[in-house]
């Protein structure tokens, strides 16, 4: 795979799995989350290597929260060790971590780990990781309006010229590219409200492999799908070449 030109620019994933895949083994769902971390890792690693510039990650939902203490204590926690322990690798591999989703709502060590880690690795320029926590796109599009509302209000802008743009300018991924291609895990065969605006023309692939199990080689599967499809962004002339 050596055409960067049929290569998405940024790679949303929705992350599934994890304790179905802890659950088969007879093991806690947290050691399925811990497994997750390592298969993220994987595919950083292989992003950098395919000179992929952005990486999206949906770590934790908004609807997360309804998950039992324990599972939720857990994962803050593994949050709190993935960005201290793999800080200087991720530094060193020139990758950027940018945490998005409402980190206010988080217990104040994760939030604060994750800041460190945003700050630390704030100078590499090889991938952005959007590391989605606390995140939902309903949240995202809702907290948008919010802003634009106020801004309006203020007489900061005329209501008259707010569209796709301006609300675009004001979620939490802003200033970084949409995704050009959204991988599910585990089968499942929906977004779960993961960057519902800007996932609007982003391709769809769901790969019936659990997360903690995916690995390079089903990246690249599912990049060579990707290379296939034809990309109208509503139209009947712009065309994705076949790889």
């Amino acid at each position: 795979m050596t055409n960067d030109d049929l290569l998405p620019t940024h790679i949303a994933v929705i992350m599934d799995g994890n304790g179905r895949w802890a659950q088969a083994r007879g093991l806690d769902h947290l050691e399925g989350h811990r497994a997750g971390a390592d298969a993220l890792r994987r595919v950083i690693t292989e992003c950098t290597e395919l000179n992929i510039p952005y990486l999206s990650a949906f770590a934790f939902s908004t609807e997360n929260w309804r998950r039992s203490s324990r599972e939720v204590e857990g994962l803050m926690r593994l949050m709190v060790e993935f960005a201290e322990k793999e800080a200087e690798e991720l530094k060193q591999n020139g990758v950027r971590v940018v945490p998005i989703g409402d980190l206010s709502g988080l217990p104040r060590d994760s939030a604060e780990a994750l800041r460190a880690l945003r700050q630390y690795t704030g100078g590499s320029e090889r991938l952005t990781l959007l590391l989605a926590v606390n995140y939902g796109g309903r949240a995202d599009i809702s907290r948008a309006a919010a802003i634009i509302a106020r801004r309006a209000a203020q007489g900061e802008l005329d209501p008259n010229q707010v569209d796709a743009g301006v609300v675009s300018q004001h979620l939490y991924t802003h200033p970084f590219p949409d995704p050009d291609l959204v991988i599910r895990t585990g089968g499942e065969m929906r977004l779960s409200n993961f960057m519902l605006f800007q996932a609007a023309y982003a391709e769809f692939i769901s790969s019936k492999v659990l997360w903690p199990d995916f690995r390079a080689a089903d990246l690249r599967r599912a990049l060579r799908t990707y290379r296939r499809r034809e990309r109208r962004f509503g139209t009947r002339t712009q065309t994705q070449k076949e790889g």
